[in-house]
């Protein structure tokens, strides 16, 4: 059974930092991606972030890079986001996914097979 779960999420000032933590399990590839996305009421699901497992290689989207780090704990199955200067728009539920065949464009949310259940970060003004 393929699981994703991601945790971290919480209340921060704007301007601190957060660490969220998703923790993939249940498969065996070596060629996959991890994404993070976010979703605030009455929006699209926005891709923030991805790592791909064969090269390591991180894209991020414009309205975080330079915020925003990707990385990823191979040995643990553990990605992670670190994001900096929050903003109270950085405000949503946050979301891990997995790509089991990384083929597609990153932040496309139906190119993922598998979702965590959401973390909400809130970010006071």
């Amino acid at each position: 059974e393929v699981l994703v779960v991601e945790s971290g999420g919480g209340l921060v000032q704007a301007g601190g930092s957060l660490r969220l933590s998703c923790a993939a399990s249940g498969f065996t590839s070596d060629d996959y991606a991890i994404g993070w996305f976010r979703q605030a009421p009455g929006k699209e699901r926005e891709g923030l972030a991805c790592i791909m497992s064969e090269d390591g290689r991180a894209y991020y989207a414009d309205s975080v890079e330079g915020r925003f780090t990707i990385s990823t704990d191979n040995y643990k199955n553990t990605v992670y986001l670190d994001m900096n200067s929050l903003k109270p728009e950085d405000t949503p539920v946050y979301y891990c996914a997995l790509d089991l065949f990384p083929l597609g464009l990153w932040s496309a949310p139906h190119e993922y097979d598998y979702w965590g259940q959401g973390t909400q970060v809130t970010v006071s003004s």
